[in-house]
């Protein structure tokens, strides 16, 4: 469920009928998940979601006209609230979705993923508190990874306590999970989260630790 407890919206954009009306038929069984429109283009992803407006759109990485990087960074550079966007792709180990998620999407999912890691997937984007496989994202990182530039400033800027919670959201753990690992309350990593994402300069926690392994504030090896 979303933050506010009300259904999650979805668009599907990819450019196989069968394959649409397959992630529909695995979403709509689920009570808290509707799709709201659907594209056969990285275009018509753009207006689409422009239009209803979704709270996660799945959003295959090669599409005719515009492909799934171009789509999602004009989707992400519209004036907000901007939904999360999940990169479906047949191969994990990409340039396509390493460059995908550079420019704000949230995670990525294999298109052979079964039926409850997609419905797993949604909700978590949704819910934003935590990655989608990080070990893999950490994997995407060390082999696509630009050559490291000097240490960023918003490096400097972290608190101790910020620097350890940007290093454990690296690893995929909740907000919940942080908590505990620091002995601390949820609403706090809460707090720390956001200050991380405001001194880093992005969106979600995806890019947070996008930018910590490109910057070497963390080793992707």
């Amino acid at each position: 469920m979303t933050a506010t407890g009300t259904e999650i919206r979805v668009v599907l954009a990819d450019d196989e009928r069968m394959v649409r009306t397959a992630l529909r038929v695995i979403l709509e069984a689920e009570a808290d998940l509707t799709v709201v429109g659907e594209a056969a283009t990285g275009a018509e992803a753009v207006s689409v979601v422009r239009a209803v407006r979704p709270d996660v759109v799945l959003m295959d990485v090669r599409m005719p006209e515009i492909d799934g990087i171009r789509a999602t960074e004009q989707i992400l550079g519209s004036p907000g609230p901007n939904p999360r966007v999940v990169v479906v792709t047949t191969f994990e180990n990409d340039s396509y979705v390493y460059e995908a998620l550079r420019v704000g999407a949230s995670g990525f999912l294999l298109k052979r993923a079964g039926a409850e890691d997609l419905v797993q997937a949604v909700r978590l984007v949704a819910r934003s508190d935590s990655l989608l496989f990080p070990a893999a994202l950490r994997g995407l990182a060390a082999e696509y990874a630009r050559s490291r530039p000097p240490a960023p400033r918003w490096a400097s800027r972290l608190t101790e306590r910020e620097a350890a919670v940007l290093r454990l959201m690296a690893t995929g753990l909740t907000n919940a999970e942080i908590a505990e690992r620091l002995g601390v309350g949820p609403a706090t990593v809460k707090s720390h989260v956001a200050s991380v994402l405001a001194k880093t300069g992005v969106r979600d926690r995806t890019q947070a630790v996008i930018a910590a392994y490109e910057s070497g504030f963390i080793s992707p090896r």
